[in-house]
């Protein structure tokens, strides 16, 4: 079971994306031949990473900050998603299991997925 904490001092908006990504961690669970692609999306860059839940490993990663200056775009979104699904090809991961993390899909979040997708990934 996925325990998220969520204090009642935090702010309302993050209350409500911790309430939605404790809902859907419940259905979403990443194996090592289909590992679940995580996003996390700061102010200023997004960060994307393959996570084997049975293993607990971080089997890949990328992320804006890395990639140079244009972190805070869609741009810089789309290159993040080509270096995750770049380095999930070498390794060999065609599939995966795509986690939210409790953001809207839209804008940065769905840059990254969409990058992602035409670079070879399966979602």
């Amino acid at each position: 079971m996925i325990r998220i904490q969520i204090r009642k001092r935090s702010p309302l908006k993050l209350r409500k994306r911790l309430r939605n990504k404790a809902r859907l961690r419940k259905k979403i669970f990443g194996t090592e031949e289909k590992p679940r692609l995580v996003i996390f999306r700061s102010q200023k860059h997004i960060y994307a990473q393959l996570i084997d839940d049975v293993a607990e490993k971080v089997l890949a990663e990328a992320n804006t900050l890395k990639l140079g200056a244009e972190g805070t775009n869609c741009k810089g979104a789309e290159k993040a998603g080509e270096q995750i699904a770049k380095s999930a090809l070498s390794k060999k991961i065609k599939k995966v299991v795509f986690d939210r993390n409790g953001f809207i899909y839209h804008g940065r979040v769905r840059a990254l997925a969409d990058a992602a997708r035409k670079s070879g990934l399966d979602f």
